[in-house]
């Protein structure tokens, strides 16, 4: 077993729920579904996202205004520019955001504009960043890293929790394997040893893993059915015009579709997809 202190089961019913905001959780019955474009480029990209989304309902929406590239030449996001996009469109749908922070530098400005950090898989052992969240009381949503074994996912949770943050989410979102077919390989496995292990909400992200749209729609149901608590997923108003990641991408009548596909997987699992609430539609009306 794991020397891990706070992130492990201490009995079978031990089981965390996190609230991000008025309304949205994640780590109970309810599916947490995020969704929106790998990178924010404008003001009316997010909100035609946000307004497309809503009825879905799509309950958090994703969007990267820092972004990692393996090129230094490929585009690398907004910046503050983009988090103020971000914060109008929360404000004004509703609708929380997650963004990822990539240096201590960016915490204070992310936490004062989004409801939720994400630590990428680049970073999953960036450590003294790691540490540096976890004394933020924003939830943060921590990716597993491209090789990462899920003893050194789970040590990495520890050290944001053992920094004062107990609103730890973990995300499954794809090993490097040799096979190049798929962008990465999504290892269901882990969600079902995490599950059994942690009581840290876990997040599935099938985007990243496939690589390729068409594969997308059938590895979140499976992640549903293997007890995955929310799903992350991208999608674009314009897949092949997306700056970042658009053979990936799902267009947002696609995402839409998908999630109505999850309310008959979800049930068989005994979760529940939430339907849409007063506010938010008033918001996007």
């Amino acid at each position: 077993m794991f020397s891990a202190k706070l992130a492990l089961k201490t009995n079978s019913e031990h089981q965390t729920t996190i609230k991000i905001s008025e309304g949205v959780s994640v780590g109970g019955k309810d599916l947490l579904i995020i969704a929106g474009p790998c990178a924010v480029e404008s003001l009316e990209q997010m909100e035609q996202v946000a307004r497309h989304l809503a009825a879905a309902p799509v309950q958090m929406l994703r969007g990267g205004v820092y972004k990692p590239r393996t090129s230094p030449y490929a585009f690398q996001g907004l910046g503050d520019a983009g988090l103020k996009i971000l914060d109008a469109v929360r404000q004004r749908y509703n609708i929380p955001v997650v963004t990822e922070v990539m240096a201590i530098a960016q915490i204070e400005s992310i936490v004062a504009h989004a409801d939720m950090l994400q630590i990428g898989s680049r970073n999953m052992q960036n450590f003294d960043l790691l540490k540096a969240v976890g004394k933020t009381n924003k939830p943060v949503m921590l990716k597993r890293g491209l090789a990462a074994t899920i003893e050194e996912f789970i040590f990495a949770a520890e050290y944001i929790l053992s920094h004062g943050n107990p609103n730890v989410i973990l995300c499954e979102r794809g090993i490097r394997s040799f096979d190049n077919y798929t962008r990465n390989v999504l290892d269901l496995g882990a969600v079902v040893a995490l599950k059994q292990l942690t009581h840290l909400p876990i997040v599935v992200d099938p985007s990243h893993a496939a690589g390729k749209r068409e594969l997308v729609a059938a590895l979140a149901r499976a992640a549903v059915a293997a007890g995955a608590d929310g799903l992350m997923i991208e999608c674009h108003p314009q897949p092949e015009k997306s700056v970042s990641d658009a053979r990936q991408a799902l267009a947002l009548q696609e995402m839409v579709e998908l999630v109505h596909s999850l309310r008959s997987v979800a049930a068989a699992v005994g979760r529940h997809v939430p339907i849409v609430e007063p506010q938010r539609q008033l918001a996007v009306a």
